[in-house]
């Protein structure tokens, strides 16, 4: 799926809401939320803090996809073109970071 398409999935599911999009402030708590759930769930599988034995495993994709999904919102209720700053953001590192590693042979 492109990330335009995304960002229309997206839209299509919000504005079926009488609500729409939540103001800034609170789709970045909403966005620190769930970058913590991710975080608990790394923690618990790679982390020196194993779940309860009752827990049941997490799922890092879904967590993932959560930031995302409050990441397109975010674009969208602001207007952000998501594939146009994303091509900015890797020209960004590929010109800033391009020679800082060692590449691959």
């Amino acid at each position: 799926m492109e990330i335009k398409e995304m960002q229309r999935d997206v839209d299509n599911w919000i504005n079926q809401f009488e609500e729409g999009y939540w103001n800034p402030l609170s789709m970045m708590a909403r966005l620190a939320e769930e970058v913590g759930e991710l975080a608990r769930e790394i923690n618990h599988q790679y982390g020196e803090k194993p779940k309860r034995p009752e827990e049941p495993m997490g799922d890092l994709a879904l967590e993932l996809a959560d930031i995302l999904f409050i990441l397109i919102c975010y674009a969208n209720s602001l207007n952000i073109d998501m594939e146009d700053a994303f091509k900015r953001v890797m020209a960004k590192y590929r010109h800033r970071d391009g020679d800082r590693w060692t590449r691959k042979e």
